[in-house]
């Protein structure tokens, strides 16, 4: 028989709270061993708060009214507490018996058989303590225009997405959910994307902006690096990044088909990952290339926030516009239609349209078409990357960009004739 089968029931919830409450305790104790000041509790006072907290749940069974009013008494220790703390230093904190008040509940919690909400609590609680430091520093990297950017996608997806009706309208099944959803998908993306380049721009090179680029606007991403390389004499580390930005949109493309259509996906994923192998891989070699420079550069880029709103609505204008508008094309102007439309799009973002094909595909466009516009796309705006870096670099970085970026744009028309 072993040592937790030997006690009773009560035993066992009696050893969780002691245990999870000196958890929380050990940690104060250890605050109170490098601070100057008064600090409550440590690993005697912790755990009693955790036992009060226990034995006022048993003793009120299912009325929560004593087990309030004990923690009511608590807290107006704690109040005493603080006062004092108040007293004896200006800049005093808290933190402490906000902790002390959650060890109550952890109590409370393992009397209810809460288990798993009492163990995370701690560990939640725990883990906030120590990342003192850190999440302090955080907070000071992160200014008013970074809460108010993740703010916008709240509201995009927690606020504005699950109102949205899931019904098809239209002959064009215009579905506002899907739309919507589109939207925060792209845009997250986006997102993500865009918080680590700016994170990282300090910290990373040329090739890492361009991989995250990648990710965020291949197309903007290669003007801001054919325009940063203007200033830098170094052709093939800049000739050979720009690629592997367009490298990185193969994969975000096979991302956002596996999330909205999985047919499309099957189809082309294969040649995405490939592609973009080739393109990442093909780009770091030539930009290993030694160009007369062993100074190391950094990014410096300030990309748009890819979370305005007005973005947002522009975008779902936008896939709707091109849905109804591939439709149209398909019956009116057959393969044909398609193809030219495509490859206008590749002069422009290819977002809405790829993201278009992923709803208007089967049923209102077939998977054979869908795959080849999609690829299409991908490659005249490659090209069309090309001429934007050749127009925007100096003359050996723009040569050497368009070289690879037309020969991308090349290989990426190859699938279809798998298709």
């Amino acid at each position: 028989m072993t040592f937790i089968e030997w006690l009773p029931p009560q035993g066992v919830k009696i050893f969780l709270v002691l245990f999870l409450s000196f958890l929380i305790g050990l940690e104060r104790e250890e605050r109170k061993g490098g601070d100057e000041h008064y600090l409550f509790g440590g690993v005697r006072t912790f755990p009693l708060i955790g036992m009060i907290g226990y034995s006022m749940a048993v003793l009120s069974g299912p009325d929560i009214m004593p087990q309030a009013l004990g923690l009511l008494a608590i807290a107006g220790f704690l109040w005493l507490s603080y006062w004092h703390k108040l007293l004896t230093s200006p800049q005093a904190g808290i933190t402490s018996e906000m902790s002390a008040l959650t060890t109550y509940m952890v109590g409370a919690l393992v009397s209810h058989e809460q288990f798993w909400i009492a163990a995370s609590i701690s560990v939640a609680s725990i883990i906030l303590l120590q990342l003192k430091v850190f999440l302090e520093g955080l907070a000071k990297r992160i200014g008013p225009a970074d809460i108010l950017t993740f703010t916008k996608f709240l509201l995009l997806s927690a606020i504005i997405l699950p109102i949205l009706p899931n019904e098809q309208f239209t002959e064009y099944h215009l579905n506002p959910l899907k739309t919507w959803l589109v939207v925060v998908a792209v845009s997250g993306i986006s997102y993500g994307s865009y918080v680590l380049l700016r994170l990282t721009k300090a910290q990373g090179g040329v090739i890492l902006a361009a991989i995250l680029g990648g990710a965020y606007s291949s197309t903007l991403t290669t003007v801001a690096l054919a325009k940063r390389a203007a200033r830098a004499d170094r052709p093939h580390l800049f000739s050979g990044s720009i690629p592997m930005a367009s490298g990185v949109m193969y994969l975000r493309l096979a991302i956002l088909l596996a999330l909205f259509n999985r047919e499309l996906m099957l189809r082309l994923a294969p040649s995405f990952v490939v592609l973009a192998a080739i393109a990442i891989c093909a780009g770091w070699l030539w930009s290993r290339i030694g160009d007369g420079k062993t100074r190391v550069l950094k990014g410096n880029y300030e990309l748009e926030n890819p979370l305005e709103l007005s973005a947002a609505f522009l975008f779902a204008g936008l896939f709707m516009v091109l849905l109804i508008a591939t439709h149209v094309v398909v019956v009116y102007l057959g393969e044909t239609g398609i193809y030219v439309l495509a490859a206008i799009m590749g002069l422009t973002d290819i977002d809405p349209f790829i993201m278009g094909l992923t709803q208007s595909a089967p049923l209102l466009t077939p998977l054979g078409l869908a795959s080849s516009g999609m690829l299409i796309a991908a490659a005249s705006n490659n090209a069309v990357k090309g001429v934007y870096a050749y127009a925007l670099s100096p003359r050996r970085t723009g040569v050497q960009s368009l070289v690879l970026l037309l020969g991308l744009a090349i290989l990426g028309l190859a699938p279809l004739y798998f298709l």
